[in-house]
């Protein structure tokens, strides 16, 4: 198993965490991943920290899709691929309703087929074997619609792409799954249990049979985010993660269409998840988090002592072992959390 490490996105002031990155880099972990929601851009902060390391590869978890054009967007990973030589990660999702059509002011669409044309518009763009064209329910290349000027032409990218740079997308639900299996390197699950592949499993492969060639996990990479919160105070540990999750599973979404939620669900907190979610929409965010259930919080995080998070490693191990899971991504800001995952992992 590889370990990543997740700087995130800033809070009101901007700032990138480059000494907890650089001893990560130190001590082997094998990536660090950039984000974004409606503040800081994640690839400013991925250029930041490609120019201040040398070997750590650089990926995004998320560009966010409906933010850019998949042109834009092959520009820029391009870009950053061949400046760093070659350790950047090109990391895309959909976002979701609430941020594309309320910070961005684009129709949020289709999201599973903006994705299949967003990645097929990239690796022509990196291919290079033909010039630009597509025809597709979110975009048409050269643009001929109302407004157009006629004179579009297809292209192609002036930078010589590598077709080897690698494309990841962020997914937990299993339609997501099935799109990332067909048609990416790798995903984001935002949160695993690392036994209960099951979940993922089916979707999976109904996508690696639709992708090209004969594909299976090991040409996929499957890099869960998993918060690792290390003390004695276990119940203090649990706390911050307990309200992430309670923001998530109650609020990342409406009552009728919420991921997360549903997620929660296929882990086995169906009534946790309603509760979770009713308290959390009343207004009662602290009464959410006290909902959420301690062996939630266990399933998917690392917290507590050294030797509780060591001991939870070996269920990590075991479904790496699997290709259950490819890189565990840990976020952390303690940098002895990770020398104990290295300690143990690597």
């Amino acid at each position: 198993m590889k370990l990543g490490i997740i700087a995130g996105y800033s809070p009101a002031t901007m700032s990138v965490p480059m000494d907890l990155i650089q001893e990560a880099e130190r001590l082997g972990f094998t990536s660090v991943w950039t984000a974004e929601a409606w503040g800081s851009d994640a690839v400013s902060p991925a250029a930041w920290i490609l120019a201040q390391t040398e070997k750590i590869d650089v990926g995004t978890a998320i560009m966010q899709m409906p933010g850019r054009t998949p042109a834009m967007t092959a520009m820029t990973a391009m870009t950053l691929y061949a400046l760093s030589g070659g350790r950047f990660i090109l990391g895309l999702g959909p976002s979701g309703p609430q941020v594309v059509e309320g910070w961005h002011g684009v129709a949020y669409g289709r999201p599973l087929t903006r994705t299949k044309e967003y990645v097929a518009i990239i690796r022509t763009i990196l291919e290079r074997k033909d010039r630009l064209q597509h025809e597709g329910y979110h975009y048409q290349i050269p643009f001929r619609g109302e407004g157009s000027s006629g004179l579009g032409k297809p292209l192609k990218s002036i930078l010589h792409g590598d077709p080897a740079l690698q494309i990841y997308t962020a997914s937990i639900s299993p339609n997501g799954m099935e799109c990332a299996g067909e048609v990416s390197d790798g995903v984001f699950p935002v949160w695993m249990n690392p036994e209960r592949y099951d979940l993922f499993e089916e979707p999976l492969e109904k996508g690696f049979s639709k992708a090209d060639g004969d594909k299976s996990l090991d040409d996929f990479e499957i890099a869960p985010f998993c918060t690792v919160i290390m003390g004695d105070d276990l119940e203090m540990c649990r706390t911050p993660v307990k309200n992430n999750l309670a923001l998530y599973i109650g609020g990342m979404g409406a009552r009728d269409k919420n991921f997360y939620n549903d997620y929660a669900m296929r882990l086995g907190y169906e009534e946790a998840a309603v509760e979770i979610q009713n308290l959390f929409l009343d207004g009662k965010k602290g009464e959410a988090a006290a909902a959420v259930p301690d062996a939630l919080v266990d399933d998917v995080a690392l917290v507590g002592s050294a030797d509780r998070i060591r001991d939870r490693l070996q269920a990590w191990k075991a479904a790496a072992a699997k290709r259950h899971v490819g890189s565990l991504l840990a976020g952390t800001g303690d940098v002895n959390a990770l020398r104990v995952l290295a300690e143990e992992v690597l």
